[in-house]
């Protein structure tokens, strides 16, 4: 097989698999993205001090198109509280913004490390089952600010939709589990828009990127996974309903903890 064939086929495998697992397990699709991006333009040769920029700026952009589905679902089911979206948007516009302007001063290597040791903790998260108990309502315009920044600045540097994050968020808040998966997927649509124009900011003058990139952003890897994550994603919603779960989230934790290990290792 061609080479350019080869690795448009892994880039649509890859937006299959993590839309099925998005769907299925309600995780970010960034979690598997950004380190199957990092193996893939490693092996097309691209240089080293771009990689880690690209797969993450390229991961959030998937998550614009991957989100408008996912918001539009979750709205006509009425579950989206979207006061709520709207009073954490600001804080996440501007975490985002700041997040991919670390993540420019920071090197591929630093920023592997820093998303390996993510990695590990969602990991743990998924495979304990760690949930932060219930403890008050959500805070005032100045706490939802602090909040949406920091989940769109972190959001932003390891290259995901924050779901992750304002889920618990949410959820330590009193808000219901459902609302709070709902309301998070309206969140990572901020998150990726504003992250994804950040990384293309960022990395419009850098150098030793490959063609058809803006900024740090790889037109190819964009179109392939975000074609076939849309397409996938309903399928692994439809399978949650009817595969354990819960055993899968152990599993797909112990392959995230390998993922994590790895990159850690270099």
């Amino acid at each position: 097989m061609e080479p350019i064939l080869a690795t448009l086929l892994f880039y649509l495998l890859l937006g299959a698999f993590a839309g099925v697992m998005a769907g299925l397990l309600g995780v970010g699709g960034g979690l598997i993205i950004v380190p199957a991006l990092a193996w893939i333009f490693h092996h097309q040769q691209i240089a080293e001090s771009a990689i880690m920029h690209l797969a993450i700026g390229t991961s959030l952009a998937t998550i614009i198109l991957t989100s408008i589905s996912s918001v539009r679902a979750h709205h006509q089911r009425g579950a989206v509280l979207w006061p709520t979206v709207w009073r954490l948007t600001p804080g996440i516009i501007i975490g985002a913004w700041l997040g991919a302007a670390i993540a420019d001063q920071l090197s591929s290597v630093a920023l592997q490390k820093i998303f390996a040791v993510f990695v590990l903790i969602m990991s743990a998260q998924m495979g304990f089952g760690a949930k932060p108990a219930p403890h008050r309502d959500l805070p005032k315009t100045a706490g939802m600010l602090a909040a949406g920044g920091v989940i769109g600045a972190v959001s932003a540097i390891v290259g995901i939709g924050g779901g992750s994050l304002t889920v618990p968020f949410l959820t330590w808040c009193n808000v219901q589990i459902r609302q709070a998966v709902a309301t998070s997927a309206a969140c990572g649509l901020p998150i990726a828009l504003a992250g994804a124009l950040g990384f293309v900011i960022t990395g419009a003058n850098a150098p030793d990127l490959p063609a058809w990139s803006l900024g740090y952003v790889y037109g190819p890897a964009l179109a392939g996974i975000a074609f076939t994550s849309m397409l996938f994603a309903p399928l692994g919603a439809k399978l949650a309903h009817s595969v354990p779960t819960e055993m899968l989230k152990k599993i797909f934790a112990v392959f995230l903890a390998g993922v994590g290990i790895k990159m850690l290792l270099g």
